[in-house]
């Protein structure tokens, strides 16, 4: 009985470790998406997204303010400008990135 006892406290810390880990990668995903949409020229300044596999596809109002340094210094793989709309290649986020757009603008 001991010893389930033993087992049972270190799940149980295991479960907290676990869930304040997921807390904090959601608060820092929430932090940096909050600085892409900063860096896109601010919410007024995205007219659509779109998200396919790691590409995410936003179209602007202006493209001229847009910081792609400071995006590429977020992580971004690479980013192709064409007319209002920029293609940017990120990790596997992409859908989690257009929900979070989705919702603030």
């Amino acid at each position: 009985m001991n010893i389930f006892i033993q087992y049972l406290i270190i799940a149980i810390v295991i479960l907290i470790i676990l869930a304040v880990a997921l807390k904090l990668t959601r608060k820092d995903f929430a932090i940096k998406e909050n600085k892409l949409i900063e860096f896109l020229g601010g919410k007024d300044n995205i007219i659509n997204a779109e998200c396919n596999m790691s590409r995410f596809k936003v179209i602007l109002k202006d493209v001229s303010i847009v910081n792609k340094d400071a995006i590429q210094k977020l992580g971004a793989k690479g980013i192709v400008e064409i007319d209002n709309q920029l293609k940017i290649v990120v990790d596997k986020n992409s859908k989690q990135l257009k929900k979070y757009i989705d919702e603030i603008v």
